[in-house]
């Protein structure tokens, strides 16, 4: 097993959650590596971008999001080129706090039956 810094997480408690709550913990690391970035602090950046990467790692592998692994796996990609590559996908600050604030909407909404 990996050495997970989520490490509860890890053993079994992030399937627990919904796709939208999990989205929106991604986010907020990634939200983290941003401010990071922009403070022009390298270390605590990549902390935060590699926890982020960890979850979606653990979304990746929840078995009710495999019909979701195209967007996932395409999310964990372009987040790498964002903040490590060349950002060939021209991503933005605005995009991810776009994109994962719909999921922070989404996570907090109650669930009406």
């Amino acid at each position: 097993m990996l050495n997970y810094q989520h490490k509860e997480l890890a053993n079994g408690r992030w399937f627990e959650f919904g796709l939208p709550e999990q989205l929106a913990n991604v986010g907020s690391e990634i939200g983290r590596a941003i401010k990071w970035r922009n403070q022009k602090n390298e270390k605590r950046k990549n902390s935060a971008f590699f926890r982020g990467l960890e979850l979606l790692s653990l979304t990746i592998d929840d078995p009710k999001n495999r019909l979701r692994l195209k967007e996932l796996t395409r999310l964990y990609e372009v987040l790498g080129d964002y903040f490590i590559g060349e950002n060939q996908f021209k991503s933005s600050d605005k995009l991810w706090d776009k994109y994962f604030s719909f999921f922070n909407c989404l996570a907090r909404k109650p669930i009406s039956h």
